[in-house]
């Protein structure tokens, strides 16, 4: 049976899965990234895993010719040339210039292989297969530690000449607001971000415990000392994110990550605080973000789904993968991960990966 190794690498943990032409997922599996011991340890940590992966995918879906996986799409965090397949910089990683790609392809005896930004693949994935399927024109805006943005046009992420388009967390919105690690000041991640509620939160509610979970409990609550933090983050979010909608004019502003999670604590003032500020621009639809942690891995999933589509265009005349290919259908729902997963389509997205191995 076709399928494609899916990897998305983060901090703390790793989640992968085998995924079938039609959507489905074959196989889910993750692993702890275990950062601790060092650059070289978590690379052979992805590199096996992916090794393993492929030969689980030969011996159960191999068929009588014992077939491997069409491609493999991994998905990192930090700075990444898609192109030429290296890892330039992932601070939690500790990587500096890997040659994931190449390195990747030698593991596995040559299966092709495409590397991704980690945001920029959980954006291919909300666009394709989440809250912005069927949208031609699509922002996607993860409000994590810090903030990052993926921009989709036409079924496709807009990398940049440089592979740094959507990079709004370090659109400055107050000038003389905190220093960013970036070099800057008032950058947008250090206002709006999770990482920035839960900051200015425990500083105001003089608990060094307490995160922006806990600041959208105190403002739903009541508590006025929550609601000055929580107003000022939505104050700044909704100015970086009006100055991204006119440049972009997206039809459908997609908004995840940790922050969202607080849901209309946080999209209901957002919404209103955008409103106010827009003049001539056109407000799009504002959504929170479908396949929660799930994205990566399957926006990873599905770079390995168009590079295969890349090759047969080039050999069999196929559609092009670039915006005119068909992506796989939503994946098929959860089954024990000890047994291979129907390759039925499914009408809902699988929850998140729930073999866990140390």
């Amino acid at each position: 049976m076709r399928h494609v190794i899916a990897l998305d690498v983060g901090g703390t943990g790793i989640k992968a899965a085998l995924v079938g032409a039609d959507g489905a997922l074959l196989r889910r599996a993750r692993r702890a990234t275990r950062r601790e011991r060092g650059p070289e340890a978590v690379l052979e940590t992805v590199l096996g895993f992916a090794a393993e992966l492929h030969a689980y995918g030969v011996e159960h879906f191999g068929g009588e010719d014992g077939e491997g996986a069409a491609a493999v799409g991994v998905a990192v965090p930090g700075l990444v040339d898609a192109e030429r397949g290296i890892a330039l910089y992932a601070a939690n990683l500790g990587w500096r210039d890997v040659p994931l790609r190449d390195l990747l392809r030698a593991r596995l005896g040559g299966v092709p292989a495409a590397l991704g930004h980690d945001v920029r693949a959980g954006g291919l994935a909300e666009g394709r297969l989440g809250a912005g399927r069927g949208t031609d024109r699509f922002l996607f805006v993860a409000l994590g530690t810090g903030i990052a943005g993926a921009i989709g046009v036409g079924g496709a992420i807009e990398a940049g000449a440089h592979g740094s388009a959507g990079e709004i967390g370090h659109v400055v919105v107050r000038p003389d607001g905190p220093e960013c690690r970036c070099g800057q000041r008032g950058c947008l991640e250090t206002l709006a971000s999770a990482g920035a509620v839960t900051r200015a939160w425990a500083a105001a509610s003089g608990d060094p415990g307490a995160d922006a979970a806990d600041c959208a409990e105190a403002v739903d609550s009541g508590d006025p000392r929550a609601a000055r933090v929580w107003d000022d983050a939505v104050d700044a979010l909704a100015a970086g994110l009006v100055t991204a909608l006119t440049l972009l004019d997206p039809r459908t502003l997609i908004i995840g990550g940790g922050l969202a999670e607080a849901g209309e604590t946080l999209f209901t003032p957002l919404r209103a605080a955008i409103e106010r500020r827009v003049t001539f621009q056109r407000v799009p639809r504002i959504v929170p973000a479908a396949l929660g942690d799930t994205a990566g891995c399957l926006g990873a999933g599905l770079l390995a789904w168009d590079l295969f589509a890349a090759g047969a265009d080039m050999s069999s005349s196929a559609p092009s993968s670039r915006s005119t290919a068909s992506p796989p259908a939503t994946p098929a729902p959860s089954t024990p991960a000890s047994t291979p997963a129907s390759s039925t389509p499914a009408a809902r997205l699988a929850p998140a990966p729930t073999e866990v191995n140390p």
